[in-house]
């Protein structure tokens, strides 16, 4: 029976019917009484159906799904069964997202809504020599909007409630009215509301905002977001402005981090990487599809470093006082212009640097190129008789004469090509040495500078830093101009020792008569005292290069002679040509210097402009100052016109009510100029 059986579910995997069961008992009699009736009935003919024949293994495949889904209880444990794999594949996900992945993604979120907001550093103040403020800065506000939220934000709110009246125009006439109150100096409404009805998804509204007023409006009208930034002060206004420069907010650079006050000119821009600092770096969230911080996320990355002060070697009052001296003495000789310098002998330090003409910075809009222009260092000039002081220095340091030779002097000489008269005409006349330079001969310096020689000349005249920069530290210095010796024609120097053919800036001339009042020793010239840390730290600047130009004997010579310039004697003859000069109670030594301008049409020198010079040393008995000026082009024919030694007495005399310099212990003995 066993073996029956087994046939019979063999025959059933195999798809063929399986053998029928013989028929017992009742039902077995049933079936046969059943059959002999239908044989009686007669003979039935057979159909017979054609099925398709299918691939047996997709038959089988089917099958076995019927037989499993037939029954419910296997169609619920098909289902469960796939349930749980799903399950467990995503509980095994969650396990390795969890375990392996949770941080990085964590971190990859936070990157998506954190924004690093750079921090701008607080900028250095410039002081004056006694720590008075020259520039500084406040801290501001710029005020700004993203225009694309809040015309969605209140185009919303308008959808949701019609019956309000409210909407994104009427909104920023509101806020534009409110804003324009508290701002009357800054903005109008009418400016703001053509700002808030831009196209653009953003705007900036109003800058240099004070920072109370700022949260104020930000906090009534949540829309407004503040940027924090600075503001450039200049409490001397025009004072010293030609040395400070200028300074404002910046942001051309693509890189955020330089968007900062920085320097255009002057020393704001020279000095504009110590004086910048380093921004800081701070860390907020920001909201969906915007880059405006959420309030209360910030953290600091990087704390901002303040900019270095810069502390100047010039003093506020001093500097005031020869801008406006200068200015009204150019005013008076109806001059072009005019520059000058004040310069401590022993240190090089400028006390003061001034044009007549500066530039506001509050308005700097409106100034002139020739304001910008620091002409002072920038623009150099024919000296005239005051670059003769190197013919005085190389005759005496090579001996060729000494202060009371004799020398024979006629009105004029022949140099190659050109004759050279003195200012005056005289005939052949036995001047002393001193008398040549205080009378301002230029026959009798031609006649010494021959007997120094064209080279050594040459080479005492670069020693006092003719044709080089001087290193003062400001922006645009010129070097002047020395012809290169292998350019020299016959005529050539015929005009250098006289001061003619070669050009220098004032403070290059400042620095020739510093070296003689220094004992021969030229000191480097500087307009920056020392940076101070935002700790405190002050840290000096580098020591000035010094350069020995003649000796000490030599130096205090010239200096001597010098005096002679502002003698006042009885009669003309011994009579220097700067007594207007004199300081009363004070040695005064000095020299005059007229040089004609080249005319720029005609490329030749000019019969009617000139350039007028001076430079003195108070006092000459113990030297404290030297102070250098240049006039451009004043009227010669006016009482003032003519010489600078007025304004050089003005400026000496207020220095030495200023500082106290004692007075002088004997007058400066009368020389003779010309003997008889």
């Amino acid at each position: 029976m066993a073996s029956s059986r087994r046939q019979r579910g063999a025959a059933a995997r195999r798809g063929a019917p399986a053998a029928r069961a013989r028929p017992r008992g009742a039902a077995a009699s049933r079936a046969v009484t059943s059959s002999r009736a239908a044989a009686s009935r007669g003979p039935v003919r057979s159909t017979r159906v054609t099925r398709q024949r299918r691939p047996r293994g997709r038959t089988r495949l089917r099958d076995r799904l019927r037989g499993v889904l037939r029954w419910p209880r296997n169609r619920y444990t098909t289902a469960a069964l796939i349930l749980v794999t799903v399950l467990s594949l995503a509980g095994l996900k969650l396990v390795y997202l969890q375990a392996f992945q949770a941080e990085a993604l964590s971190q990859r979120a936070e990157r998506q809504r954190e924004t690093i907001i750079e921090i701008p550093a607080k900028r250095g103040d410039i002081v004056d020599r006694n720590g008075t403020k020259l520039a500084f800065s406040v801290e501001t506000r710029t005020l700004q909007v993203n225009l694309r939220a809040m015309r969605a934000q209140w185009a919303e709110y308008a959808r949701k409630h019609p019956e309000s009246g409210k909407d994104f125009e009427s909104r920023i006439i509101e806020i534009s009215r409110y804003m324009a109150r508290k701002l009357p100096e800054l903005t109008t409404e009418e400016d703001l509301l053509a700002r808030f009805r831009k196209p653009g998804p953003f705007t900036f509204l109003v800058d240099n905002v004070e920072p109370s007023v700022a949260n104020d409006i930000t906090a009534k009208y949540p829309e407004i977001a503040q940027e924090q930034r600075a503001l450039r002060e200049y409490p001397g206004g025009r004072l010293a402005s030609n040395i400070v420069g200028f300074a404002n907010w910046r942001m051309d650079s693509p890189d955020r981090s330089k968007h900062n006050i920085h320097g255009l000119i002057g020393l704001e821009s020279a000095r504009d990487n110590s004086l910048v600092g380093r921004p800081g770096r701070r860390l907020v969230d920001t909201g969906e599809g915007d880059d405006i911080p959420i309030p209360g996320t910030a953290k600091e990355l990087r704390s901002a470093v303040t900019g270095s002060d810069l502390v100047l070697t010039i003093e506020s009052d001093v500097q005031y006082e020869l801008q406006r001296r200068l200015s009204d003495y150019v005013s008076r000789t109806n001059a072009n212009g005019g520059s000058a310098v004040i310069m401590d002998v022993a240190t090089g330090e400028v006390y003061a640097l001034a044009n007549d003409a500066t530039f506001d910075p509050d308005n700097i809009s409106s100034a002139s190129d020739e304001e910008l222009n620091n002409q002072a260092v920038t623009t150099p000039f024919e000296p005239g008789s005051v670059n003769k002081v190197i013919t005085a220095a190389a005759a005496l340091e090579y001996g060729v004469t000494t202060p009371r030779s004799r020398i024979m002097v006629p009105g004029r000489i022949t140099v190659a090509d050109r004759t050279i008269n003195d200012a005056w005409p005289h005939g052949t006349l036995p001047f002393t040495t001193t008398g040549v330079f205080a009378k301002s001969s230029n026959v009798g310096t031609l006649k010494l500078a021959q007997r120094v020689g064209e080279d050594r000349w040459l080479d005492v005249a670069k020693k006092f830093g003719l044709g080089e920069r001087t290193g003062i530290g400001l922006p645009g210095e010129s070097p002047g101009r020395v012809p290169p010796r292998n350019q020299w024609s016959g005529s050539t120097f015929g005009n250098l020792p006289i001061g003619q053919g070669l050009s220098m800036t004032v403070v290059q001339l400042a620095g020739m008569y510093q070296a003689i009042a220094n004992g021969g020793e030229r000191v480097e010239p500087r307009i920056v005292a020392a940076t101070v840390r935002e700790d405190g730290t002050r840290v000096p600047e580098p020591a000035p290069d010094r350069v020995r130009v003649v000796s000490e004997r030599t130096a205090d010579q010239v200096l001597r002679m010098l005096r002679a310039t502002t003698q006042d004697a009885p009669g003309y003859q011994n009579d220097g040509t700067a007594p207007p000069a004199a300081v009363e109670g004070y040695q005064i030594a000095g020299k005059t210097g007229t040089a004609q301008q080249v005319n720029p049409v005609t490329g030749a020198y000019s019969q009617s402009k000139y350039n007028i010079t001076f430079a003195g040393v108070l006092p000459a008995d113990d030297p404290r100052f030297v102070v250098a000026i240049r006039l451009d082009a004043p009227d010669t024919t006016l009482p003032l016109g003519h010489s600078a030694a007025p304004l050089f007495h003005d400026i000496a005399a207020y220095l030495a009510q200023r500082y106290q310099i004692p007075l002088s212990d004997k007058r400066a003995p009368v020389v003779p100029l010309i003997l008889d």
